[in-house]
């Protein structure tokens, strides 16, 4: 009957991610078989700690195990039961075992050698400029990026034309290199030739032996109108190209907007600050507001308006992103108090205050005498 995986680990069924991976690292280094002893129950011991860290340590399967108990998993690891080819951690037991085998890449009982994979190309990041104006209507821009690509003059092989590749002598050709201790078989990818069990004899001279080479491609990126300030843009394919037939990686473009010296966005809603004299303010009227297209709205100002007094204007501001439609423009008038007067001009203003002033009184008068004062 197997034991409960929580039992196995020592650690209680709240156990964190962190406290279940130090307990099995402890528990690992503890029973390996090469410290432990080399027999079945060291090998039985440590598999089991292994199967218990395999389980407990992924959400999915834990929680199906929390639910189910052993039941839940029987057609996770097949009708054998957990084995070796289950274990998903490499880098975990590579910490482990790093002092047994003097570290490389843990392949217990597996057989295609890493380094002859064809690995994905690097992806790529470009930051790209552009101005409120362009939110506002979506853009396309050329930019030029900087990639890795297959060099054409050895097609990626990195030998220079008409010669060839030699059997590395590290590895005989078979990529690897493998070490035994105890029940474990260690490969690891030769380190002189990379795991592809050749070496380069006459390095190709446009790419010097790597097989690739730096080229500078043109690139058109489509922004849609209502993107935001640093949002990615993926391009599929655009990023450095793969090695050994593996698929290049993807090019994200990163979009920054510049800030406008007008507006201000808030979401898809446009705000803007428009200046009235305190004559507009007083008996009201109409002035222009700039819009983020180039063009102008009319805006009617009421009699009476205050400072700081915010109004909308519907369907100006930007395009949402991922609906139809448009955000508003948000205008707040700021009353602009004049700075040089004539004396006429001041006068009146004088005049002005004078009558202004006999209106306070009264209501003033007339606010203490409902007190009684």
């Amino acid at each position: 009957m197997k034991r409960d995986y929580y039992e196995v680990l020592g650690v209680a069924k709240s156990a964190s991610l962190d406290e279940i991976k130090s307990a099995y690292r402890k528990l690992a280094k503890k029973y390996h078989p090469d410290i432990a002893g080399q027999s079945k129950a060291a090998e039985e011991k440590f598999k089991e700690l292994s199967e218990a860290y395999e389980v407990l340590s992924d959400q999915k399967k834990k929680g199906q195990y929390d639910q189910f108990g052993h039941e839940g998993l029987k057609n996770t690891f097949g009708t054998e039961g957990f084995g070796w080819s289950d274990f998903t951690h490499f880098t975990d037991i590579e910490d482990i075992l790093g002092n047994v085998f003097g570290g490389g890449i843990f392949e217990t009982f597996f057989g295609k050698r890493k380094g002859q994979r064809a690995s994905r190309g690097a992806d790529l990041r470009y930051d790209l400029e552009i101005e409120l104006a362009d939110v506002a209507t979506g853009i396309e821009r050329q930019i030029m990026v900087s990639r890795r690509e297959i060099c054409p003059a050895c097609s990626g092989d990195g030998s220079e034309k008409g010669s060839n590749r030699k059997t590395c002598p590290s590895c005989n050709g078979k990529g690897e290199t493998v070490q035994s201790a105890g029940f474990f078989s260690l490969r690891r990818s030769c380190s002189q030739c990379g795991g592809i069990g050749t070496i380069i004899s006459n390095p190709c001279r446009s790419c010097r032996g790597s097989g690739a080479i730096e080229k500078k491609r043109q690139i058109t990126v489509k922004i849609p109108a209502g993107i935001e300030d640093g949002m990615r843009i993926r391009m599929t394919g655009e990023g450095d190209g793969g090695e050994r037939g593996g698929p290049p990686g993807d090019l994200y473009v990163v979009v920054r907007v510049r800030p406008h010296k007008l507006f201000l966005r808030d979401g898809d809603n446009l705000i803007c600050n428009q200046p009235i004299n305190f004559i507009q303010a007083s008996l009201g009227g109409e002035t222009e507001v700039p819009l983020i297209d180039g063009k102008k709205a009319h805006l009617k100002i009421p009699q009476g308006t205050q400072t700081h007094t915010v109004f909308r204007l519907r369907g100006n501001g930007l395009c949402h992103l991922h609906n139809s439609g448009k955000g508003d423009m948000l205008v707040r008038v700021i009353v602009v108090t004049p700075t040089k007067l004539s004396q006429e001009e001041k006068d009146l203003l004088i005049k002005f205050e004078n009558l202004h002033g006999r209106e306070e009184k009264g209501v003033i008068d007339k606010i203490k005498e409902s007190f009684g004062l």
